[in-house]
């Protein structure tokens, strides 16, 4: 039985987002590592302290934050970002780069709402256009926020990382 003409938009829509977090999701999977990871904080604990608590202060991130899913281990491969199984520098490291990874899924989820123009009439283009926003830029914020509290955490372990004479060259 054919769906009623009314819902086939929300349908459509439902399914360019459910189709292409799939896509977006599974070819971000696919980036190296080495592609993700991060060279040692360019800033001092302090610089970063003062960043990360502009985020709890501005955002009230920590409010907000567990409700959030985490997306993660939704592939094979993938590791939650929710918690810090392991607190070594390389469990870190990891988890640092996969922060890179989730936010590169939600810049390139976050266009996904152009592609309503082909079909959609102008409401329902700005209805979608909305629901990117609201979906992708909490996600952005927290994945900034939790690469933030990594950097510090690693940064006060070895300050010598963070000295700007011993900043890689950019």
């Amino acid at each position: 039985m054919a769906a009623p003409a009314s819902l086939l938009p929300v349908i459509s829509s439902a399914g360019l987002w459910l189709g292409g977090s799939l896509v977006v999701g599974a070819l971000a999977n696919q980036l190296p590592l080495a592609w993700l990871s991060a060279r040692p904080a360019a800033a001092s604990p302090a610089l970063l302290a003062a960043r990360l608590e502009a985020y709890q202060r501005r955002l009230k991130i920590r409010l907000w934050k567990h409700w959030m899913p985490d997306a993660g281990n939704a592939l094979p491969g993938g590791i939650t970002k929710a918690s810090l199984a392991r607190r070594d520098q390389p469990a870190l490291l990891r988890l640092l780069a996969e922060t890179r990874r989730a936010e590169l899924v939600h810049w390139a989820l976050w266009p996904l709402w152009l592609l309503t123009l082909l079909w959609l009439p102008g409401p329902g283009v700005a209805l979608n256009a909305v629901f990117a926003t609201l979906f992708n830029l909490p996600c952005l914020l927290l994945q900034r926020y939790n690469r933030l509290r990594l950097q510090l955490l690693l940064a006060r372990r070895t300050p010598a990382l963070s000295a700007p004479a011993n900043r890689p060259p950019r």
